[in-house]
């Protein structure tokens, strides 16, 4: 259950049925992910097992409707799931977070009914998506893809690499863009639906990443792979509408996961001040180590009641680009400072892996990067602001 230490500002604008759902996937977390945490970070793989109770939880289908076998929910349910379970472990919030802010999302608003047909019931029920638009030299400057697709009678045949790729290793459901004109810019953008084992189609690669290291980071290659017409997501050059539109949401998600990491880090730090003692009392009762926890936990409430008017906004269909890149921006860091502060409360033991907050200190760096780095955030601030 929510801690005590939680504020309750944010947490009043949920309705009852938000405040179950939101506490059940935090008690799931508590009892079947919490015990597998350090093995999964140790070993850079995450458990089949956890993801097939994720699957039989519902949170890897959340606004999938019903007649697909998903949930039928909210955007605002994936945020709180998101939150939820990053709370834990932020590597399985981030699975769960591009299987429905990005692939499932994306599927739902640009799919035709063939492709919801064929898709959405597999994503709800077993299948793991992956969003693949990164390459070596299109991070930040997303549209400068070279992954060609050229057309050939029924088909597409994609030829390229593409990197960082989330839930590269555990997916069998791929959106990938590729584009069909170089000399058409963003135009010649489309997006595809690829399936793990289409010919031509390896999964390379496993990243050795710092942080959210049960989450898999995969290199993506394409040689000759050809994918049915059929499997085009949207039109055809209109691929970077779906990438857009898409990264606006998935950044709320990465907003919700950021706010869980640091709530998780301050949770963790309020037991252990209290149980620590030096100089014959406990830390807990220091001014100067009150100061920083109050100071963490407004930043954590600053930043989920960003993040819950950012998937409010969205899910009631009103602008919410700005409001989206505000609170990706100062969830990011806010969990960073937070999971800063909890290395050294800890002291000593903040920095071993035989307590929990090494990991969402090097978790938290991630935040700030992948998604749209702090930079692109805060350009596109200015911009809204600016007109």
């Amino acid at each position: 259950m929510p801690s005590p230490t939680e504020a309750t500002a944010a947490l009043s604008t949920l309705s009852e049925d938000e405040k179950l759902f939101r506490d059940s996937v935090y008690e799931f977390a508590d009892a079947e992910i919490r015990p597998l945490v350090r093995e999964m970070d140790e070993h850079a793989a995450m458990s089949r097992s956890l993801v097939d109770q994720l699957f039989g939880l519902g949170v890897m289908a959340i606004e999938i409707p019903e007649p697909y076998g998903g949930a039928g929910a909210t955007f605002f349910h994936s945020v709180l799931a998101v939150e939820a379970l990053s709370r834990v472990d932020p590597s399985v919030g981030v699975l769960v977070d591009v299987q429905n802010t990005l692939v499932a999302n994306a599927l739902l608003r640009w799919g035709n009914d063939d492709l919801k047909n064929r898709y959405l019931t597999r994503l709800a029920s077993s299948a793991v998506g992956a969003y693949a638009l990164s390459e070596s030299g299109s991070g930040s400057d997303a549209f400068a893809l070279t992954t060609r697709a050229a057309e050939d009678g029924d088909a597409f045949v994609l030829t390229g690499r593409k990197l960082w790729i989330t839930n590269g290793n555990e997916a069998d459901v791929f959106i990938v863009f590729a584009t069909i004109n170089p000399d058409a810019g963003y135009r010649g953008i489309t997006a595809f639906i690829v399936e793990r084992g289409t010919d031509g189609f390896t999964v390379g690669k496993k990243e050795d990443k710092l942080g959210i290291r049960a989450s898999s980071t995969c290199e993506l290659l394409f040689e000759n792979c050809r994918v049915s017409k059929a499997n085009v997501l949207g039109d055809v050059g209109r691929g970077y509408k779906v990438a857009i539109e898409t990264l606006n949401e998935g950044r709320i998600g990465i907003g919700a996961q950021m706010v869980g990491l640091a709530q998780g880090a301050l949770d963790h730090t309020i037991r252990y001040i209290k149980d620590r003692k030096q100089f014959g009392k406990a830390i807990a009762d220091f001014q100067g180590v009150q100061f920083q926890v109050a100071r963490a936990a407004t930043d954590i409430e600053a930043a989920r009641l960003l993040v819950y008017n950012a998937a409010r906004l969205r899910d009631a269909g009103l602008p919410f680009l700005k409001e989206a890149a505000m609170c990706k921006i100062f969830a990011s860091e806010a969990a960073e400072r937070t999971a800063s502060m909890a290395v050294n409360l800890y002291g000593g033991y903040g920095f071993v892996k035989d307590y929990p907050v090494e990991k969402l200190y090097r978790d938290a760096k991630i935040g700030q990067i992948y998604e749209g780095t702090s930079n692109l955030q805060l350009q596109t601030i200015a911009k809204q602001l600016l007109g």
